[in-house]
């Protein structure tokens, strides 16, 4: 055994027997029902022979409440249970950012599952220092995580979704303000386990950061990776994901996968879509086939989901526990899919809220969900001569203004452009504001 995994072994050890003095006066709860002895399966880390399983949680969208100051509030109790539900479950492999959910993520995920042994699972979190790159902010915000998640070592630290921006923004975030020497650093003393980055962006910024793996040796990389963004993503701005696969594999760099589902858009698609899945396969979910996907691909060591409540997490654990890769002919029958939702007129937003708060108000993600919904579901009005049109103009305004307030709603966005840069799917976000907002003026005046 060397110098760093020696450090590395007795910085674990430490970290499990602070965890399970931790986990003796915290209570778990024992997982109940017919499927308590269902486990999720597990895929070996070749670099360091962890066993992760290949179902993740993601902690970007568990259920907020509003406090009795008038604000929202991540859920603790609902978050207790579905860490809960995960952990006896073999879920082990725990993802965050100190930027998730108004900065409350980490925190809500260090209370959860700090009630469990340290070394029955694995926490990553992210450098998040978009607003403020200074070495001293950087600092406090990686040495605050340490303290929000209740830990002395972080399994997976990630550089939080560089590619946007390119090479220059990297160097900004991470090199001038000599914050890449100090990680690798900390990765040397084992106080970070694994070091890697999340990347959104062009086809040339990742082949750049390819470059940079000789100098820094990237642990693993995690990627946005689903049947649509396969071969359909939003080029020059984003990159296929087809490219981003075949270029870590063959450097035999871990992968780990964000937006299997898209935020959602795989799990309630257009209705045509969404059928000829059913057909296919009755007795599995819309959401399974994408699952299965990413899952099929052996580089790919963890698949992240963001489980909001108990009944996506139970189906996500039968869809990893009893886990069936596709075949080539599946794969296929998904491109096919593919091909068919690059066609429908929807927003690409995934619900990330990485453009929120806006400074005016506007309730961005919830504009477009409710636009992409209306759309998938063929329920939008698209002239007077339509089949329904009268009925599907109202639903449509109805629904609108219940899904998103008046004052939050597309027509208030004045084209300041605070959320463009945030937007990992590079959306022209006041842009489709204003289309949708003009398609509601239109709807409202009755001149479709």
């Amino acid at each position: 055994m060397d110098r760093r995994q020696f450090i590395k072994t007795t910085v674990a050890g430490a970290g499990a027997l602070a965890a399970s003095s931790a986990a003796t006066t915290l209570k778990a709860v024992e997982p109940a029902g017919d499927d308590k002895d269902l486990r999720v399966i597990q895929r070996t880390n070749a670099k360091n022979g962890d066993k992760v399983s290949l179902l993740g949680f993601g902690c970007m969208r568990w259920p907020m409440k509003k406090g009795d100051d008038g604000r929202d509030h991540i859920d603790q109790e609902i978050v207790n249970s579905l860490v809960d539900y995960a952990w006896n479950h073999g879920v082990n492999y725990y993802d965050t950012s100190p930027a998730y959910l108004q900065g409350q993520s980490e925190a809500a995920l260090g209370e959860a599952i700090s009630r469990y042994p340290r070394d029955s699972y694995y926490l990553a979190t992210k450098l998040s220092n978009f607003g403020d790159a200074s070495e001293k902010a950087s600092l406090k915000m990686y040495r605050d995580s340490f303290e929000n998640l209740r830990t002395d070592y972080i399994d997976y630290y990630l550089l939080h979704a560089i590619g946007g921006g390119g090479y220059p923004v990297y160097r900004m975030r991470y090199e001038d303000n000599h914050m890449m020497e100090f990680l690798l650093k900390e990765r040397e003393a084992g106080r970070i386990r694994n070091l890697g980055f999340s990347f959104h962006g062009p086809h040339d910024a990742f082949d750049e950061f390819m470059k940079l793996h000789d100098k820094y040796h990237w642990d693993f990389v995690q990627i946005e990776m689903n049947y649509l963004d396969w071969r359909h993503a939003k080029e020059p701005r984003n990159t296929n994901a087809e490219y981003l696969y075949e270029e870590l594999d063959k450097r035999n760099i871990p992968i780990v996968v964000m937006e299997p589902l898209l935020g959602g858009r795989l799990a309630k698609m257009a209705e045509g879509a969404a059928g000829k899945l059913l057909e296919r396969d009755p007795s599995r979910s819309i959401a399974s086939w994408a699952f299965r996907f990413v899952g099929s691909y052996p580089g790919v060591l963890c698949a992240l989901s963001g489980m909001t409540n108990m009944e996506v997490l139970e189906e996500n654990v039968q869809t990893f526990g009893d886990f069936k890769p596709l075949t080539e002919e599946e794969i296929d029958f998904l491109m096919e899919i593919a091909i068919m939702l690059d066609s429908y007129p929807t927003v690409p937003c995934n619900d990330c809220k990485y453009c929120m708060p806006c400074p005016y108000g506007i309730d961005i993600p919830g504009i477009f969900l409710h636009y992409n919904e209306m759309v998938n579901t063929g329920k939008i009005a698209v002239s007077r001569e339509q089949k329904d049109y009268q009925k599907l103009r109202r639903r449509y305004l109805i629904s609108y203004d219940r899904a998103v307030e008046s004052l939050r709603q597309a027509d208030h966005c004045i084209h300041c452009g605070t959320c463009v840069p945030h937007c990992p799917q590079s959306i022209e976000i006041p842009n489709q504001l204003q289309r949708i907002g003009d398609y509601v003026e239109k709807l409202k005046r009755g001149e479709l």
